[in-house]
C-alpha cells in the first residue's frame, strides 16, 4: 500500500472538482457558495478516509459525492410519503394528516397577514388564545383553554406552575414512558414538583390517594395508559372518585389525557377511549391532551379546564417558551371546527375519515389497488389484515382491513424475503416514497391508509421497481 503522503497527493484540488460537469450543473442551479460548500466537505471526508488507511477514491466518485451533497442540502428533507402500513396516526410519518380542509383554511394566513395578537374590535394588542378559546370551550364544556407545542409542554407547564416544589400524587400503576423513552417521573422531576407514588402496578384505590395526602400535596393527578393496556386482577380510580375528593380536600385535581379524543363520535362505537369533554364533566379540574393524536390537528398540546387554573398558567413566565404560532393556530381551529358535527367530522377530519371506512369499502379499494398494479404485470392478491390506530391511542385496538401482497415467485422463503426487501427499500428510495409493511417475508399494502388517487402512482412504481429488480 502506497503511503498516506502519496494517497493525498491524488486527491484533486477544489478547483478541479468545481470546474468538472456534475459541480457545473450544480453550480447552474445553486450558485458557487453551495458547490465549493460540498466540495470541500467531500473532499476533507476523503482526507480523513485516507488517513486512516483508505485509498484516494476516483475523482469521478468525488464529483458525484459532491453533486450528491449539494442536491441533499438544496432539496426539502421533508417530503410527503405515501402510507400503506394501515397505522393511521403514524408517529414517524407525522401523525395525524390534516386534510384539504385545513389546506385551504391555511392559505390566506400564509400568503398574508393575520389578527394573531390584535383586537380588531378595540385596534389595540390582542392575545393569540382568544382565536381557540371559545371554540374550545364550546367543544369540550371547559371553563377555558390554552394551547403549547405538545402535550409534555402542557405538562411541564401545569405541573411547574401549580406544583414546583411541592407533591404531585399519582398511581403507580400510571407512571408511563412516552415516545422517545421521555418517562413521566422524569418529566414531574424536571418540572420541578415532587411525584408521591400510590397503590401498585395493577391496583389503585381511591383509599391509597387519601392516605397519601399532607399538606404539602399541590395536585392530585391521573395520567390514561393510552399505549398500554393493563389485564386481568387490576383496579383504578376513576375520573369521577379523584374528582369527588379533591373537592373534598380542596386540591386541585389534573388528568393527563394524553391521546385527544374531543368528544365520542356516535358512529364510531368501537372507540373505547375517554375523551375529553366527558372528563371534564366528571369533575377534573384540568384535563391536558394532545392536538395531533385522535384530535387529528397538528402538533400541540391542549389544556382546559378550571378558568382560575388556567389563567395561573397563561400569566406563567414558561408560557411565552412554550406557546404556539399562527400556523399551529390556524390548522388548530380548522380541524377543531369540523368537530362541530358528526357529518363533517367524518368527512373533514382524516383520522376519522379512515377509522369510519367499512369493511366492504375497504375490500372494493383493495381489489381496485390489486387490479392497478396486475394490469402493469405485477402478481399480488388481496388478503384480510389488522389495522391499528396508532401515535399511543388505543393500543388494544385491531381495525379489520384489507392489504394488498405482493408476490415473489423465488423458491425458497429466504430468496422471497430478500426480494421482498429489496422493493421495500426500492420504494422508500422514491422522490415521493411508498412505505409498506414487510412481514413474515412478505410486502404489504394496507389500504385503510391509502387515497384511491395514489393507486395509478402505486402500480406504476411498483412496475419500474420490478423491471429494475429483476434485471438486478
Amino acid at each position: 500500500m502506497s503511503s498516506v503522503k502519496d494517497r493525498m497527493k491524488y486527491l484533486p484540488g477544489v478547483n478541479a472538482v468545481l470546474n468538472s460537469d456534475p459541480i457545473r450543473e450544480v453550480i447552474k442551479k445553486y450558485g458557487s457558495a453551495l458547490a465549493t460548500h460540498a466540495t470541500r466537505s467531500v473532499l476533507e471526508r476523503a482526507r480523513d478516509a485516507i488517513n486512516e488507511g483508505a485509498e484516494t477514491p476516483e475523482h469521478g466518485k468525488l464529483e458525484r459525492e459532491a453533486a450528491d451533497l449539494a442536491e441533499r442540502i438544496a432539496l426539502p428533507a421533508l417530503k410527503e410519503v405515501v402510507n400503506a402500513t394501515g397505522v393511521v396516526i403514524h408517529t414517524n410519518l407525522g401523525r395525524s394528516p390534516l386534510g384539504a380542509r385545513v389546506l385551504r383554511d391555511l392559505s390566506p394566513i400564509v400568503n398574508g397577514y393575520s389578527n394573531l395578537e390584535f383586537d380588531l374590535q378595540s385596534a389595540s394588542r390582542g392575545s393569540r388564545h382568544d382565536h381557540v378559546s371559545l371554540l374550545l370551550k364550546y367543544l369540550t364544556g371547559a371553563e377555558d383553554a390554552l394551547v403549547v407545542n405538545n402535550n409534555t409542554a402542557g405538562l411541564i407547564l401545569a405541573l411547574g406552575t401549580l406544583a414546583s416544589g411541592r407533591e404531585v400524587i399519582i398511581s403507580r400503576g400510571e407512571l408511563i414512558e412516552i415516545g422517545g423513552s421521555f418517562r413521566l417521573p422524569e418529566i414531574m422531576e424536571a418540572s420541578g414538583a415532587t411525584m408521591v407514588e400510590v397503590g401498585t402496578t395493577n391496583k389503585t384505590r381511591i383509599a391509597d390517594f387519601e392516605k397519601a395526602i399532607t399538606e404539602k400535596t399541590a395536585l392530585l393527578m391521573m395520567a390514561h395508559r393510552s399505549n398500554f393496556a393493563i389485564r386481568g386482577f387490576t383496579e383504578e380510580v376513576s375520573v369521577r372518585e379523584l374528582a369527588s375528593l379533591a373537592v373534598r380536600k380542596g386540591i386541585p385535581f389534573l388528568y393527563d389525557l394524553g391521546s385527544g379524543l374531543l368528544r365520542k363520535p356516535t358512529s364510531l362505537s368501537f372507540l373505547d377511549e375517554p375523551d375529553v369533554r366527558s372528563s371534564l364533566a366528571d369533575g377534573a379540574d384540568l384535563v391536558l391532551f394532545s392536538g395531533d393524536k385522535l384530535l387529528g390537528g397538528p402538533q400541540s398540546g391542549i389544556v382546559a379546564g378550571k378558568e382560575a387554573l388556567i389563567s395561573r398558567l397563561k400569566k406563567a413566565p414558561l408560557m411565552r417558551a412554550l406557546r404556539v404560532g399562527k400556523l399551529t393556530l390556524a390548522a388548530l381551529t380548522s380541524v377543531m371546527r369540523s368537530y362541530l358535527n358528526d357529518e363533517s367530522l367524518m368527512r373533514d377530519n382524516p383520522v376519522f375519515s379512515m377509522l369510519s371506512q367499512s369493511p366492504e369499502n375497504l375490500k372494493r379499494k383493495a381489489s381496485k389497488l390489486a387490479d392497478a398494479i396486475q394490469k402493469t404485470g405485477v402478481e399480488c392478491d388481496v388478503v384480510e389484515s389488522a389495522a391499528q390506530c396508532g401515535g399511543g391511542t388505543l393500543p388494544d385496538l385491531k381495525l379489520d382491513s384489507f392489504s394488498v401482497r405482493i408476490l415473489f415467485r423465488e423458491r425458497t422463503t429466504v430468496k422471497r424475503s430478500k426480494s421482498g426487501e429489496r422493493v421495500f427499500a426500492a420504494l422508500l428510495a422514491l422522490k415521493r416514497p411508498v412505505l409498506g409493511v414487510l412481514r413474515a417475508a412478505e410486502l404489504h399494502l394496507d389500504v385503510l391508509t391509502l387515497n384511491e388517487s395514489d393507486f395509478p402512482f402505486i402500480a406504476s412504481a411498483l412496475a419500474g421497481i420490478m423491471v429494475d429488480t429483476a434485471a438486478s
